[in-house]
Order: C-alpha cells, then sequence, then structure tokens
C-alpha cells in the first residue's frame, strides 16, 4: 500500500524537501499584512513533526489525514511528520467538507475552523481520534458545537509559520495553552509571548505579537493580538474576548469588532458584521434568533438583521464598556489567501 497519497501540492514539496538546500521556502499567512517568504531550517521542521509525533503517540503503524494545501506550513509539516514517522499519510484537496472517503482509523487530522460543520457532517467523523485547529482562533459556538458533538479528541493550536506550525497546544473545553517538548515561554513589557526554544530550534528567542496571561514557563491563556488592543477611556479592550462572549450568546453571521479614532474616549469600538441584503430596515431579528435552533446552525445568516435589533441583543450580554458605539454592515468581510479574517474598515 503506497504510504503518502500527495496533492499537487505536496508532490512539489517533496521535490524541494529532498533536494540538497538545509531549508524550505514557505510563506507567512499574511495575517498582519502582505504573506512574507521565510526559509525555514529543515532541521528546525523535523524536531517540531517529531514533538507532535510523541505528543499525539504518531508511529509507523498509524494513520494522517490532512485536508490542507501543503503550499502553507500546516500542509508542510503534516507530510514531514509522516516521513519521520514512517506511517501513511492521505492528502485531500482542501475543501470545507473533508474525510470525504473512509480511510480507515485516523490517528491525527488537522483542520481550519470553517472546516468543522463539514467535518462534523462526514459518514467518517467516527473513525478519527484526534482534530488540531490551527489558522484562526476559534469561536466560542464553534469550540462549544465540538466539544458537545464530537466523537474525538479535538486541540486548538499555536503557532506560526516561522515556528514550524504549533508549538502550543490547547485542549478544546479548557483555557491554557501547554509548551510542545523543547520551547519555554516568558513575556515581554507589553505582556506579549516570548518564545524560547532550548535548542532543538535554531530560532533561539522569538517575539510574539500576542498578549497573553502566563501561569508559568510552560502554560499561558491566550488573550488576544496586541495590534488589535482598542484603548478607549483609558482601558485596555480585546476585541477577540468580546467576540468570544457574544458568539458564545448568538449565532451570527461573519463579524468582527474593532476601534476607530473618538475624540471622547481616544477610540472606541465599532462591530463589522456580514449582510449580503444591507437595505434591508426589518426589526425581526431577535424574532429569528429564537426561532433558530442556534446549535445546529452554528454561524446562521439571519436575514432583516439590523443594527437596531443587533444592538438590543448586544445590550443584555455586554457590558457598556465593551460595547460596540456603531453597527457597521458590509457585504463581506476581507479575508487574506489563506482565510484569515482582515480586521479593517474600509
Amino acid at each position: 500500500m503506497e504510504r503518502l497519497i500527495l496533492t499537487p501540492e505536496g508532490v512539489r514539496f517533496m521535490v524541494e524537501w529532498g533536494n540538497a538546500l538545509p531549508y524550505v521556502v514557505a510563506h507567512t499567512s499574511g495575517s498582519t499584512g502582505a504573506p512574507k517568504e521565510v526559509r525555514l531550517q529543515k532541521t528546525d521542521m523535523i524536531h517540531s513533526a517529531r514533538a507532535t509525533n510523541r505528543a499525539f503517540g504518531i508511529n509507523a503503524d498509524s494513520l494522517l489525514v490532512c485536508p490542507l494545501s501543503a503550499s502553507y506550513i500546516a500542509g508542510k509539516m503534516m507530510i514531514v511528520r509522516a516521513i519521520e514517522a514512517g506511517c501513511r499519510l492521505v492528502m485531500e484537496q482542501p475543501s470545507n467538507h473533508p474525510l470525504r472517503d473512509d480511510y480507515g482509523e485516523i490517528d491525527l487530522l488537522p483542520i481550519v475552523p470553517a472546516q468543522i460543520p463539514g467535518l462534523l457532517d462526514s459518514q467518517y467523523v467516527q473513525r478519527v481520534k484526534n482534530v488540531i485547529i490551527g489558522g484562526a482562533p476559534l469561536s466560542a459556538r464553534q469550540e462549544q458545537l465540538i466539544c458537545d458533538t464530537a466523537p474525538f479528541r479535538a486541540f486548538a493550536t499555536y503557532g506560526m509559520t516561522e515556528t514550524c506550525s504549533h508549538v502550543a497546544l490547547r485542549r478544546l473545553g479548557t483555557s491554557e495553552f501547554t509548551a510542545m517538548p523543547g520551547v519555554t515561554y516568558s513575556v515581554d513589557a507589553s505582556g506579549c509571548l516570548t518564545i524560547h526554544s532550548d535548542g532543538g530550534y535554531s530560532f533561539g528567542r522569538l517575539q510574539t505579537n500576542d498578549v497573553v496571561d502566563l501561569l508559568d514557563a510552560h502554560t499561558f491563556i491566550w488573550r488576544g493580538r496586541a495590534d488589535n488592543v482598542v484603548i478607549s477611556g483609558g482601558l485596555k479592550l480585546f476585541p477577540e474576548e468580546i467576540e468570544k462572549t457574544v458568539s458564545a450568546a448568538i449565532s451570527l453571521p461573519p463579524f468582527f469588532i474593532t476601534g476607530r479614532p473618538s475624540d471622547k474616549w481616544g477610540q472606541e469600538l465599532v462591530m463589522v458584521i456580514e449582510r449580503p441584503d444591507s437595505a434591508s430596515n426589518s426589526n425581526d431579528f431577535p424574532k429569528a434568533i429564537a426561532s433558530k435552533d442556534i446549535r445546529k446552525n452554528p454561524g446562521t445568516v439571519f436575514e432583516n438583521l439590523t443594527s437596531e435589533s443587533l444592538m438590543a441583543i448586544l445590550r443584555k450580554i455586554l457590558p457598556s464598556v465593551k460595547r460596540p458605539k456603531e453597527i457597521i454592515f458590509v457585504s463581506q468581510i476581507p479575508h487574506t489567501s489563506s482565510g484569515k479574517l482582515i480586521r479593517r474598515l474600509s
């Protein structure tokens, strides 16, 4: 039986992996700007792959399935993990409906949040043992859906292209990220996470832009990106935390919270939310929420959505200091080529 079943992108990566150069060329996701080229040392990728294989007990008898593109680090690293373990790997063309065939018992499957509904709908989902989810933060509703219904163990990942994928894992249903073997953590003066290598990685020390609550050298709670923080009236507000509170209470179309200048407060919060029918002025939104089973329909796009009806809901679930001053409707929220949301006011 063929050990590696690859997509065309996977085949191209294998050619690069087998050349004489000590590095692989990758590109960042572009979440803070234009994607940039990064040269990843193959020794770092091997070190990362071995750490993940140890964490999930991956060995020569294991089966990995990857519904992500090998053009990005998550897909590349699944290939390296399979090579290091000597196990089987099946790569699927990326789609919102992964796991289209019965491959057998799957020891590890990586996905992005947009693939959650499709994975849970797969008739083969019972075959999956472990799922790692990265690429973007999970909403509270996505996480609850998995905790309530998934037959597999699921973990949120923390990492970046420069660290060869994840350097920390968080079991869904908990709040703490735990370090992978080979790294420890500290924070800088602004409370942003610093990653330290014990010698296994070539980067040595890597400063991030992620604000965390550091519990110890191996454990932290992620709060949000420093460049997303809104300082309003002297208070430091984390949009990602507000978004999680909102999405835990109600099911909404895609949205995000951001800040804009304010003469009174310095900055103030605004909500940007998708609504294809931007001309609607109906006030039926609360009725729509009450009539929907939002657990079975996460992310339902409600018709007749107005700023007045949505603001009435936000008043019930957010304290005034965390409540947006305005709701801005757009036909579509932009994303990077890798699927990450772009937080900007047009």
